[in-house]
């Protein structure tokens, strides 16, 4: 749980301390660049102190959507720019898929509220989570219909084992904005209490099942390219693309920091793009440890059946600002919120919400599977 909460927490210290909070503002040289590789162990990221972080929050533009909501006989209007004015000051960022490591959340164990998590959590997966997550097998726990509900139930203990120490409480309603790395968004959302445990990791676990289903249909992958900046890395794309069919041509699906972007899109692809990326003076590449081209075409057919389930789930305006993958904005209707979760699993950015963020807003986006 130690190790798990050190990646929930949006800062980790480099002298091992639990927990280190600073302003948003110095975000960019702080938290791990880590969180991209899954093979690294969970247990070492209290150690990375020169990474970069992509999201600077004087950076983001403001929404001004605004939306009519049905309220019973009452029709309520949820203006999505409540957050527009929001000055942050300390954050949580949760990790995404990649993130589970064996062991995770065995402290849970000794904290009620922790361990009366995975008791829910059972009740809703129909299996011993917590077993899952500290006994493994490894292979089990990252397979995506596990590791996705895994991660979401233990970064939510691991608050409530920040909680219980000296000055976690504190420190927990300090926090004024959080964010999550892609899977993490539902976690983040779960903190700010735009819905409740259950009905997060209901989603959460219909997600990882529809994720799966989709990346079962056609073989793909996803991998990092370390060491490059976002023009060389699409350039690596173009060139991988020029040698594949249609139906495995590969993009950059995430824009993590500068210098570490993941590559989704089919096999072949990939593994051209693994071949070529030497050659393009990449520092090195890492497979991920994920079922398929996440956050890509590839995802469409499981859209339609989180939407399903998203219309279905009462959604509630967060209690402090959620910053979206898709747009690097905060949202406060929840009609906006739902759409932009659905639209995360397949693509970056849409066409229907507003994101004036100029050419450099994709390098600001903080989306991990």
């Amino acid at each position: 749980m130690r190790s798990l909460l050190h990646r929930t927490i949006l800062l980790t210290s480099p002298s091992h301390s639990l927990i280190r909070r600073t302003s948003l503002s110095a975000m960019a040289t702080t938290a791990s660049s880590s969180l991209l590789l899954p093979s690294i162990s969970l247990n070492n990221l209290s150690s990375s102190k020169n990474a970069s972080f992509g999201f600077a929050a004087k950076n983001l533009s403001r929404s001004r959507i605004s939306m009519s909501v049905s309220a019973g006989s009452q029709s309520t209007t949820v203006h999505d720019s409540l957050f527009a004015d929001y000055k942050p000051t300390s954050a949580f960022l949760f990790p995404g898929q990649g993130a589970q490591a064996v062991g995770m959340g065995k402290e849970s164990q000794s904290v009620g509220a922790a361990g009366e998590l995975y008791k829910k959590a059972n009740d809703i997966l129909g299996y011993d989570l917590l077993d899952i997550c500290v006994n493994g097998p490894k292979e089990k726990l990252d397979s995506t219909v596990i590791s996705q509900p895994a991660i979401y139930v233990t970064s939510l203990a691991a608050v409530e084992l920040l909680r219980v120490r000296e000055g976690g409480e504190q420190i927990i309603n300090s926090v004024d904005v959080t964010c999550g790395l892609s899977l993490g968004e539902y976690t983040a959302l779960a903190f700010a209490g735009a819905f409740s445990f259950e009905d997060g990791l209901k989603l959460v676990k219909l997600r990882g099942e529809a994720m799966q289903a989709a990346a079962d249909a056609a073989k793909s992958a996803m991998v990092s390219i370390i060491g490059l900046d976002s023009e060389k890395v699409q350039q690596l794309c173009d060139a991988a693309n020029q040698e594949v069919d249609e139906a495995d041509k590969v993009q950059i699906a995430n824009y993590l920091c500068p210098g570490n972007y993941a590559v989704s899109g089919g096999l072949k692809g990939i593994e051209v793009v693994e071949a070529k990326a030497k050659s393009f003076k990449a520092r090195m590449t890492v497979r991920l440890a994920v079922a398929g081209a996440f956050h890509t075409s590839f995802m469409e057919p499981a859209v339609s059946r989180l939407e399903a389930a998203l219309a279905a789930t009462e959604i509630r305006s967060p209690r402090i600002p959620v910053i979206s993958n898709v747009d690097a904005q905060p949202h406060a209707d929840p009609d906006t919120i739902k759409k932009i979760l659905a639209r995360q699993m397949q693509m970056l950015t849409t066409g229907d919400i507003s994101s004036p963020m100029g050419d450099n807003s994709k390098d600001s986006l903080i989306q991990r599977t």
